[in-house]
């Protein structure tokens, strides 16, 4: 049977740990039709790819839930107009539930409205209400009011509500606890706070209200088969309140107040796991904010011609085929080609270009970006989801989504940590109870107590993801668009780069020079070389075209053509057949150019890429374009060579022009006259010898070699073509984006390194610390807590770096 292979983005809330996205990955794999899972807890959002045909989106969300999760959800009602029987709404609310994305969908007819559960990453009102449309009936949101903020604000007003609740409640057990040390003596303290029975009145909500997420996650866990930081802190807790419960029943026909309670130790436990989650919370939020910046740039609505009216609508409500006006100093709202006006346009959230660029009739406008001075309409053609920053947002949250393999030995050890801290912790107790303190039940408790405090996987899942989340976002922010964390991490590997030179290390917008047609009738063979030339999506094709244009030359009609890559052109205009394009090409095709080459190299010596004409099979001429270096492609050589990369220009054009030019780059090595096929050989061939390389380009003919690459990385200005193919787009055509793509690569993974060895370590000096007596389960929490924050705090510092 045939698969229907899909992919979704759910986030999912209630993930405690590095245990947590282990055991959901592992539990989503277990159903039938799931190819992969992968679970990112720093961003709490996972990414799957599943058989539509096999497994539906309703039942991963099942599943999740019955894992003990909340996946991310929207609920939405739709006004639904035409239904006239209860079958149009069967139709209808089958048709919803087989949209992707849609989790569960229910519709009502007597109230002629449905209710929409979906994944907001998947889908959204629009796509719902053309659903709706396409099955032959009317929708419409329904006006009602939305619950304000996002789910991380609330989850971080959550967490800040039950740390206070804690803390109050905490405080009196905590004074209690301090004025017992004996250098704290001259602590006033009530005596009615010695009483067991009060101090179980502070320590009961504390334990069961305040710490009520720590049970529920860990019954999940262990109904489950698994075992978190919930399971370790709701047994720790546990055992310090349940002993000192034992204790306070026992002290009932007792006068004097008894010693020995532990209940300051669970409740303050809580209240400093609850501060760390408090401040977790808030710092992941924090990681993310690339993608809010990306979000605030985008206009909040669009004004538009409809029906011969012009109205005002919401950006989402924009659609294909749309005309839209926009005024001087308003933002761009959609992508689409200016049909009317003149302007002058910001461009630099995309292009990094600080002076505007002209736009008229014909020319592309990009969403997001801002109308300087002149009035224009132009026709949408791509909204939502289309748009280029759309684009750009989609591949910053799939990078900061995804996993980097360092991760995976992290999650291999978070998946076998806590049996192996549970089974320690037992152990510690055993041997104080039994060897060190003989019968002392209340000393080896708690020194169980805070072994399973101390141990926290939590520090560890987070060592990873948030530094890719900070990094790639942070990256994002200066141009450069990583595709995934295995690729930002690849990147700190490479130590060779091979630049394309047209576009890439020149501007790509090389002009006409040179001309000499041997024929008598010059006009006629330019017009032809034009005609052929203008199919061309080459830069060099563009300036002659350009060139001859500015002569006045007419062009003419084409019959045929074809573009033979790395060698030139071949068409029929007009009845006759052209060839331009290299020496080489020319001798394959029977054409004697001898009378050419002194010409030829004098050209090429000046850094002029020279091309030769037949026509009909005999020589017509020569013509040459020139092109010059990006004004920062020297600068950028020279920072790759001193962070000891080994840049080398590859290039289809002649060798003697590709010398030249790479000697004004400071390049010192050229791979020159080579056919697309052949970069991506020389790509193998480095590879071979042991390198890392990095192929940097921005033309169709660039795709194999960027593909072939360890790193591909596109410049942004190309085509689509090679940034499909590479793995890091480069949306600005600064040079400089490739040292700073490596730098940030290198600064991300060491940070990565600091993450996972403190988190290690942490853990390595903790757990025996707590386990020989010297750390109060108290001290254990405090600890236990700051190394969740200190990891993510420490990875924030990725989004302070500064690039070029």
């Amino acid at each position: 049977m045939s698969r229907q292979l899909k992919e979704t983005n759910i986030g999912i809330s209630g993930m405690t740990c590095a245990a947590c996205a282990a055991r959901i990955e592992k539990g989503l794999k277990k159903l039938d039709g799931i190819e992969e899972a992968n679970v990112n807890l720093a961003l709490e959002r996972s990414s799957i790819q599943y058989d539509a045909k096999t497994v539906s989106l309703s039942e991963i969300h099942a599943k999740i839930k019955d894992l003990g999760y909340e996946p991310e959800g929207i609920k939405d009602a739709f006004s639904i107009t035409g239904m006239t029987c209860s079958a149009c709404a069967a139709r209808i609310e089958k048709g919803l539930n087989k949209t992707h994305g849609v989790y569960k969908a229910s519709v009502n007819l007597a109230t002629e409205s449905a209710s929409v559960e979906y994944n907001p990453a998947d889908t959204g009102p629009k796509e719902i209400i053309n659903r709706i449309e396409k099955l032959g009936y009317g929708a419409a949101v329904k006006k009602e009011d939305k619950e304000a903020g996002d789910r991380r604000l609330k989850e971080i007003q959550n967490q800040q509500g039950k740390f206070l609740f804690s803390m109050i409640l905490s405080i009196p057990l905590l004074w209690a606890m301090v004025s017992h040390f004996s250098f704290t003596s001259f602590i006033y303290l009530p005596d009615m706070l010695m009483n067991p029975w009060v101090q179980l009145a502070f320590a009961t909500p504390v334990q069961f209200i305040a710490g009520g997420q720590f049970y529920k996650g860990a019954y999940h866990a262990l109904r489950n088969k698994g075992a978190n930081m919930d399971v370790l802190v709701a047994l720790g807790t546990s055992t310090a309140y349940l002993y000192s419960l034992f204790i306070t029943f026992k002290s009932i026909s007792l006068q004097e107040h008894i010693q020995g309670l532990y209940f300051e130790t669970s409740a303050i436990l809580i209240t400093l796991i609850l501060l760390g989650k408090m401040l977790e919370t808030q710092a992941k939020g924090r990681s993310s904010e690339s993608i809010k910046k990306l979000m605030g740039l985008q206009a909040k609505t669009a004004s538009v011609y409809r029906d011969g009216q012009e109205m005002t609508v919401p950006l989402e409500e924009v659609v294909k085929g749309d005309l839209v006006f926009v005024k001087p100093g308003e933002k761009i709202p959609v992508d689409g080609e200016i049909i009317e006006g003149r302007t002058a346009i910001d461009e630099s959230m995309l292009t990094g270009e600080s002076i505007p660029s002209d736009k008229a009739a014909g020319d592309s406008v990009f969403g997001s970006t801002i109308n300087k001075n002149g009035f224009i309409k132009f026709r949408a053609a791509k909204v939502g989801k289309e748009t280029a920053l759309a684009q750009i947002i989609k591949v910053v949250e799939e990078a900061q989504s995804s996993k980097a393999p360092i991760q995976r030995l992290a999650d291999q050890i978070s998946g076998v940590f806590v049996p192996v801290v549970l089974g320690l912790a037992f152990l510690t107790f055993l041997v104080w109870i039994v060897w060190i303190n003989p019968g002392e039940f209340a000393s080896a408790l708690e020194k169980l107590i805070a072994v399973l405090v101390i141990a926290c996987p939590c520090a560890l899942g987070l060592a990873t993801p948030t530094s890719i989340m900070a990094g790639s976002g942070r990256a994002a922010e200066y141009g450069i668009l990583f595709k995934g964390g295995e690729h930002l991490e690849a990147a700190h590997r490479i130590d060779t780069v091979l630049l394309d030179k047209t576009g890439t290390v020149t501007n790509g917008t090389p002009v006409l020079t040179d001309v000499n047609i041997i024929s008598e009738n010059e006009n006629q063979v330019l017009s032809i070389l034009a005609s052929a030339e203008n199919q061309s999506e080459h830069p060099l094709a563009k300036a002659i075209t350009d060139g001859i244009k500015e002569r006045g030359i007419p062009l003419a009609e084409v019959q045929e053509f074809e573009t033979i890559p790395g060698y030139g052109i071949r068409s029929a205009v007009n009845g006759d057949i052209v060839l331009a394009g290299t020496r080489k090409f020319m001798e394959e095709n029977g054409i004697e150019i001898s009378q050419a080459i002194p010409l030829m190299k004098k050209l090429e010596g000046e850094g002029k890429t020279a091309m030769l004409i037949g026509i009909n099979g005999t020589y017509a001429g020569l013509i040459s374009v020139a092109d010059t270096i990006k004004a920062n492609s020297a600068e950028a050589v020279k920072r790759l060579k001193d962070m000891n990369v080994r840049v080398i220009m590859v290039t289809g054009d002649n060798e003697r022009t590709a010398k030249t030019i790479a000697a004004q780059a400071g390049i010192d090595e050229v791979i020159a006259e080579v056919l697309p096929e052949e970069k991506a050989a020389a790509v193998k061939r480095l590879q071979k010898e042991g390198k890392r390389v990095a192929m940097v380009g921005d033309g169709i003919n660039d795709a194999p070699a960027l593909a072939s690459a360890d790193i591909g990385m596109a410049i942004g200005t190309g085509t689509d073509v090679a940034m499909e193919a590479a793995d890091i787009t480069l949306i600005r055509g600064d040079l400089n984006r490739i040292a700073d793509a490596l730098f940030m690569s290198r600064k991300t993974i060491r940070n990565i390194k600091q993450n996972l060895f403190w988190a290690f370590g942490y853990n390595v000096i903790g757990i025996p610390i707590a386990a020989a007596g010297f750390l109060a389960p108290w001290l254990a929490g405090a600890a236990m807590a700051f190394s969740s924050v200190s990891v993510v705090l420490n990875a924030l510092r990725l989004q302070r770096v500064k690039l070029k």
